[in-house]
């Protein structure tokens, strides 16, 4: 089985969202394999900035949804995008 190449768009409840918080928590979310690789901020508008989150995981069904989901639960995230997916 191979790895998978995961590009994610992490949106915040709002301009006052702390995005150094919000990555510090999806880095300690504790799901085996998941190695989070590459993150940035993108400005979206008004003041607005999404998280850009780039991860690598075992191309294993369900892993991804799971990532996603735990990211979802976190204070502060209004929604979670998966923007591409690859095979490495």
């Amino acid at each position: 089985m191979g790895q998978v190449f995961m590009k994610l768009r992490v949106m915040p409840t709002g301009v006052d969202v702390n995005l150094d918080e919000v990555l510090e928590k999806i880095k300690a979310i504790n799901l085996k394999d998941v190695e989070i690789r590459d993150s940035k901020t993108q400005p979206i508008a008004f003041g607005l900035k999404a998280l850009l989150i780039v991860a690598v995981m075992p191309d294993e069904e369900g892993v991804g949804d799971r990532f996603v989901e735990e990211i979802s639960k976190i204070d502060n995230v209004e929604s979670v995008e998966i923007e591409s997916m690859e095979l490495v």
